[in-house]
C-alpha cells in the first residue's frame, strides 16, 4: 500500500465518520480538555441556534445563549466526569432559541483512544421534553387520584356521621329526613364551591351570601375584610352557618316577618396570627332562652368550630336574640 493509497483511505474513513456524525439527529459536542468546542454536529447548531464560527474554539460556557453556564452543568463536566469518565442520561434543561426551555438527557463520556490518554468528552443531549410532560401529567394525575380517593373516604365518612348522630326520638319522619337532607345538602353546596374555586381559596362574602341566601330578605350582611378561606375552613363554617340559620328559621328571628339576623366579621392579627371573628346578632324574633339539653346540632357546631377550624363557637341568649360568637384562625 502506497502513502497515496493510505492517505485515501483515512480520508475515506474520516469523510464517513464525519457523515455518519453529521446525520445524527441529537445535538452532539465533542469538547477538549479546557471545555472548548472541538467538534459540533449540525443538529447541535440548529437546536441552539449557534453558527460553526460560533461554536468550534469556543469554551463552552461562553457560546451565545444563557442556559449554558449554570452550576449544575458546570459541575458535572468540571467534577464529575473527570472522575466517573461518563454519565448517562443527566437530566438539564436548556433553552432552545423559538421553542422556550426544553428537557434534555445529557449522556457524555470520554473519547475512546487506542492508549486511554483521550482528554476529549463527547456531549450527546437528547430531548426528552414531551417525555418529560408526559411522566410529569402522569404522576400528577397519579397525585389527584390519590388525593380524590382521601377525600372521597372523608366524605363518607361525614355523611354517615352526620345521618348516624341526627336523632330520630321524639322526631317525625319527616322531620327526621328534612334534618337529614338539609345537612347533606349543605355538605354538597360546599363541595360544589370548593369544585368551582380555581386557586385554592374561597372568599368569605361569596361563602356567607351563598350559605345564606333562602334568607336573604331578612339576613344582613355588614361588609368586613376581604377574607380567602382554605378548603378545609369551608366544609365546617357552612355547617355552622346551616345550624344557626336553620334554628333561627324554627326557633328563633328568622322564625317571624320581622326578625332579623345581622352578621359580621373582622380579624384581627396578622399573617399565622390572624384571627377570623365572626358575629351572629339574632333580633326581632321571640323570646330566646338557654335549651336544657345540647342537641346534636349544637355538638356539631362545637365539633365543627372546635375539631376542624381549630377555634371555638360561643351562644349567648340575650333578651333581644340569640348571639352567638365564631372565632378561628385563617392561617
Amino acid at each position: 500500500m502506497t502513502l497515496e493509497d493510505l492517505y485515501r483511505l483515512l480520508r475515506c474513513g474520516h469523510i464517513q465518520a464525519q457523515g455518519v456524525v453529521d446525520t445524527l439527529t441529537d445535538p452532539l459536542l465533542v469538547l477538549d480538555a479546557g471545555l472548548d468546542v472541538s467538534a459540533a454536529n449540525p443538529a447541535f447548531l440548529q437546536a441552539f441556534g449557534v453558527g460553526r464560527e460560533e461554536a468550534l474554539g469556543w469554551n463552552l460556557f461562553h457560546l451565545p445563549g444563557e442556559s449554558w453556564n449554570t452550576p449544575e452543568l458546570r459541575l458535572l463536566l468540571t467534577e464529575v466526569i473527570p472522575k466517573a469518565r461518563s454519565v448517562l442520561d443527566y437530566e438539564i434543561r436548556l433553552d432552545t432559541p423559538g421553542q422556550g426551555p426544553r428537557v434534555f438527557h445529557l449522556s457524555a463520556r470520554r473519547l475512546a483512544h487506542p492508549d486511554n490518554t483521550s482528554t476529549h468528552i463527547l456531549l450527546v443531549f437528547h430531548d426528552v421534553t414531551e417525555a418529560s410532560g408526559l411522566s410529569r401529567a402522569s404522576a400528577q394525575k397519579d397525585i389527584l387520584l390519590a388525593e380524590s380517593q382521601h377525600r372521597l373516604k372523608n366524605l363518607l365518612a361525614v355523611v354517615r356521621a352526620l345521618v348516624s348522630q341526627t336523632t330520630a326520638t321524639g322526631r317525625s319522619g319527616e322531620d327526621y329526613r328534612e334534618a337529614v337532607l338539609g345537612r347533606l345538602a349543605v355538605l354538597a353546596d360546599a363541595q360544589a364551591l370548593e369544585l368551582e374555586d380555581g386557586d385554592g381559596s374561597i372568599d368569605l362574602q361569596a361563602l356567607l351570601e351563598r350559605a345564606l341566601a333562602p334568607f336573604s330578605m331578612q339576613v344582613r350582611l355588614r361588609p368586613g375584610p376581604a377574607v380567602l378561606l382554605s378548603h378545609a375552613q369551608v366544609l365546617p363554617l357552612s355547617l355552622i352557618l346551616h345550624e344557626l340559620s336553620t334554628n333561627a328559621a324554627k326557633y328563633g328571628a328568622l322564625s317571624v316577618p320581622e326578625g332579623r339576623v345581622e352578621v359580621r366579621w373582622a380579624v384581627t392579627g396578622e399573617g399565622e396570627g390572624a384571627l377570623l371573628r365572626l358575629d351572629w346578632t339574632e333580633t326581632g324574633g321571640p323570646p330566646v332562652t338557654p335549651p336544657t339539653r345540647s342537641g346534636f346540632g349544637t355538638r356539631l357546631m362545637a365539633l365543627s368550630a372546635g375539631n376542624d377550624l381549630s377555634g371555638q363557637v360561643e351562644h349567648r341568649y340575650e333578651p333581644t336574640g340569640l348571639v352567638t360568637k365564631i372565632e378561628f384562625p385563617l392561617a
